[in-house]
């Protein structure tokens, strides 16, 4: 009789301790861990329509295990506050908000504690952008030159011990792409942290447009905000290295949880 009662007891208690659990689970989630929402054109320069459609693909296959949500549109007009309070991360492949309401939508969304993520042409600006705040974001940087057809260069990495450059080696061949460099460099900005740079072995670069010399940042955070920035975006091929897809890797991760301490 005692061991049946006592039996009952211990199926209560480990009732409750499941149930306990189950409710513990359910009220903290474990995935997805965060949802990121990617914005291109498919009415931008060839090359750059090929590297959006390859890094949707890339990132898409990340996702597998339900581990983080990836989604992706081709619609600027989802750049609208309702539409990026559900995200936390905003990656730009390709193209860049159009227009005060996407702009402000950007801003606002960056302004209270979201990700932005761009990649090559999603940081242009010039005399004509008119767009203050976007320059403050990317660290006061404007384009000035570029190289020309798209090859492949060494990089450097500048900070080994931050966590998107984790594992890295010192210096590596990145794939083709058309090398953007920014006047003034982002690097004299104290609140610019650059990541990787173009080797100074690659000059000159290019051979129709040639950048002969100077600081030609490739990755890097403006420390005042969740925000990273890639010079890669041009051309195929930018998913086929293993090393730049472990940086790329290494950027996701760091955007997503947010860590304060490399701010």
């Amino acid at each position: 009789m005692k061991r049946k009662v006592m039996g009952k007891l211990l199926s209560l208690l480990l009732l409750l301790i499941a149930t306990a659990g189950s409710a513990q689970d359910a009220s903290k989630p474990r995935f997805p861990r965060f949802k990121m929402l990617a914005f291109y054109s498919e009415t931008v320069e060839p090359p750059h329509v090929d590297f959006a459609h390859e890094a949707v693909a890339f990132f898409k296959d990340l996702t597998i295990g339900n581990g983080f949500v990836f989604d992706a549109t081709s619609n600027m007009s989802d750049m609208n506050a309702e539409k990026l309070t559900g995200y936390d991360v905003v990656m730009m492949l390709n193209d860049v908000p159009r227009g005060e309401k996407q702009r402000q939508a950007l801003e606002h969304y960056m302004k209270n504690g979201g990700a932005w993520w761009g990649f090559h042409v999603a940081a242009y600006n010039d005399r004509h952008t008119g767009w203050p705040w976007f320059l403050e974001l990317l660290g006061g940087g404007v384009f000035w030159r570029n190289s020309w057809p798209a090859i492949p260069a060494k990089l450097t990495v500048d900070d080994p011990a931050h966590p998107v450059a984790k594992a890295l080696p010192e210096n590596f061949i990145a794939p083709s792409n058309e090398w953007y460099q920014w006047k003034p460099s982002p690097r004299e900005n104290p609140k610019v942290k650059v990541l990787v740079s173009l080797s100074p072995e690659n000059y000159p670069l290019g051979l129709k447009d040639i950048v002969p010399d100077g600081d030609l940042p490739v990755v890097w955070t403006n420390t005042d905000y969740r925000m990273i920035y890639f010079n890669m975006g041009h051309c195929r091929g930018a998913f086929h290295d293993a090393t730049q897809n472990h940086l790329f890797i290494n950027a996701l991760r760091w955007l997503a949880e947010g860590d304060n301490q490399w701010q």
